[in-house]
């Protein structure tokens, strides 16, 4: 007798890998809480785990949008966080990375010192240099922003600079248009913990507006009327979450090493879809209503493994406080 068309077929599995703000997997004590539901909104597994690594088999599959579950994880001291959607199928073992950050942390820049920097990434280094009078005077701003807000504002900074760094257009990646930062503490377009503004040669204005044309396009108009003296903008749709967004101020020009530079305003916003993503609320909730760089760093390091990306490395890490 045939299969009713309403009943799920067994199968669908997925190896769930938690790692810490580290970017190593979870060897805390506290052991995982881990919440598996399915497309339909119905909870398929729910318990605690004692490893960080955990292996689900026997997921019922529809094969239809029910198949798109979200995982959501949790551990005593620390916040939640989750993915979706990972679409299941027979035979498939779907790998889900997912980060854990303590509830009580600290950004650890050993990495990303001003010393550091010239092994690391000696393009932003020079970057960040550009303008400063001296060596001295572009390492003392750099560090006066690793140590003002409890360093969130360079954290913004690298996350940025890192994912701009991994979007490939046609012709470079969007930071190699980059030419000056503008490092104002005050004023409307000063540097801040969820983005900062910068001088760019209007070539990626160009390329941006290919990327849009493209057969699966990489970038799509965005609104920008919230940006006051804005002309243009510009959103990476290439993941569910934590996306560059680029913001032009065309009539704001500098000449920068004989370039006749717009202004740009790069940010990153925490979903694509708010609407899609009504689960993962839990994973921001947490850090309050301005964006901040430590929920955006987890998002977009997660939203990477899923792509299959190189690893997302903005040089710092989030360890316990």
């Amino acid at each position: 007798m045939a299969a009713s068309a309403q009943a799920p077929a067994a199968g669908g599995r997925a190896i769930v890998n938690l790692y810490d703000g580290t970017r190593q997997l979870y060897s805390d004590k506290s052991k995982l809480f881990i919440t598996v539901i399915d497309g339909n909104h119905q909870v398929r597994k729910q318990d605690f785990f004692p490893t960080a690594t955990v292996f689900f088999t026997g997921l019922p599959l529809f094969d239809n949008l029910n198949d798109d579950y979200t995982f959501l994880a949790s551990a005593d001291g620390y916040k939640d966080t989750g993915y979706t959607p990972v679409h299941l199928a027979p035979n498939v073992d779907q790998i889900v990375d997912l980060m854990l950050l303590p509830k009580s942390n600290e950004l650890n820049f050993a990495d990303a010192t001003w010393t550091a920097l010239s092994d690391s990434r000696p393009e932003l280094k020079t970057l960040l240099a550009n303008g400063a009078a001296s060596e001295d005077e572009a390492a003392n701003r750099y560090n006066n922003i690793m140590e003002d807000d409890e360093g969130l504002i360079l954290a913004c900074l690298l996350n940025i600079t890192t994912a701009m760094q991994q979007i490939q257009l046609s012709e470079k990646t969007p930071f190699d248009y980059l030419k000056r930062v503008i490092w104002d503490r005050q004023g409307p377009n000063h540097i801040a913990q969820d983005r900062f503004f910068a001088w760019a040669d209007p070539e990626l204005i160009g390329q941006l507006k290919r990327a849009t044309q493209q057969p699966r396009p990489e970038f799509e108009p965005a609104p920008f009327a919230l940006h006051p003296g804005a002309t243009s903008s510009y959103k990476q749709i290439e993941f569910g979450e934590a996306n560059v967004q680029l913001t032009f101020h065309e009539n704001d020009r500098l000449e920068v090493d004989g370039v006749n530079c717009v202004m740009v305003e790069p940010d990153i916003d925490y979903f694509k879809n708010v609407i899609n993503h009504l689960f993962l609320e839990v994973v921001v909730n947490a850090f309050g209503s301005l964006t901040d760089p430590k929920a955006v760093c987890v998002l977009r390091w997660i939203a990477g493994r899923r792509a299959g990306i190189p690893e997302f490395n903005p040089l710092y890490t989030i360890r316990k406080a």
